[in-house]
């Protein structure tokens, strides 16, 4: 089985005004999607993917790795970071997950920024054109609310009944006005209002 890739997909976003107001610093978004034949699809119920998983996802996070790092300028530049999946109206959302949800794939991704933080993901089934949404959080910190964006894309021709579309998402920054507090203080003020209520 060999990693077979119609195309690769990238969209990038500079964000510079929000609500109004310009941005501190602009906050560059990037998503790279590499559209894959599904090596399922056609074949009815396969109870074990580890054979397609173990010859194609590595590779495939290998790739698009290196390819993300180079259009968002180097993995010392993402701080938030996802990924996600759709697949095609010939397969299941398990074919979806299989590619993303392997170590083999996303600690590629893991390695290369020097991430503690686990990846956000979506996986779905949908046609050409579907919406892509592909939530991000800080690559460090999980309850750092300031980096919890989603990047949202759509690929005119994929996925074909036969694809799979895998995609990784990265930030450069969070949102660019964050004013919600992170995780951290709702707990704090969560516990200090039921102490005061005895």
């Amino acid at each position: 089985m060999t990693l077979k890739i119609r195309k690769l997909v990238s969209y990038i976003e500079d964000v510079r005004i929000e609500g109004g107001k310009e941005a501190t610093k602009p906050v560059t978004t990037v998503l790279l999607a590499a559209v894959v034949k599904n090596p399922w699809a056609g074949r009815g119920f396969v109870e074990d993917l580890q054979p397609e998983i173990k010859a194609i996802a590595s590779d495939l996070g290998a790739l698009m790795v290196e390819r993300l790092c180079a259009l968002i300028g180097g993995a010392d530049k993402i701080e938030a970071y996802g990924k996600a999946a759709v697949v095609g109206g010939a397969g299941e959302i398990e074919h979806a997950s299989a590619l993303i949800h392997t170590l083999r794939f996303g600690n590629h991704y893991r390695e290369a920024v020097q991430a503690k933080s686990y990846l956000s993901f979506t996986n779905k089934r949908g046609g050409q054109n579907t919406s892509i949404q592909v939530p991000m959080m800080h690559k460090d910190d999980e309850g750092a609310r300031s980096h919890y964006i989603t990047g949202e894309f759509a690929i005119s021709d994929a996925p074909l009944d036969d694809e799979i579309v895998i995609v990784l998402g990265a930030a450069d920054g969070g949102r660019v006005h964050p004013r919600i507090g992170n995780r951290y203080l709702d707990l704090e003020a969560i516990a200090a209002e039921k102490a005061a209520q005895g």
